[in-house]
């Protein structure tokens, strides 16, 4: 295994993204949620530049205790990444898809040392 460099780290503060490439492979690296995430940027659904989507966070219906419709409110925890081609979305923890969890990104492990990031490929 070998350490590709990204960027330094104070170069990718909170909701910053930065793209590589390795091997002919393109790798997005971004900073949410305090962690640093890494995807092949390919969406699975028909190879679309995934990490260059929006972050926003997940959809929640809400459904009062007697099983009627109170309207949509954003979940406060759970951030997706959602490609820009067809409108997919995945989780930025998991990388798993969020309408069809069969589906998931390729993930990369992202490491922060001596004040510069690298992905582990």
């Amino acid at each position: 295994m070998a350490e590709v460099f990204v960027a330094r780290s104070g170069d990718m503060p909170e909701g910053a993204r930065n793209m590589i490439e390795h091997e002919g492979r393109q790798i997005g690296v971004i900073r949410a949620k305090g962690k640093l995430h890494a995807f092949l940027n390919i969406c699975p659904h028909q190879g679309g530049p995934v990490c260059d989507g929006l972050l926003i966070h997940r959809v929640e219906e809400i459904i009062a205790s007697d099983k009627t419709y109170q309207g949509m409110r954003f979940s406060e925890t759970d951030l997706h990444i959602v490609c820009p081609w067809h409108g997919w979305e995945f989780n930025i923890e998991t990388g798993r898809c969020a309408g069809d969890g069969k589906h998931g990104l390729k993930r990369f492990e992202a490491v922060e040392r001596d004040g510069a990031i690298y992905v582990v490929v």
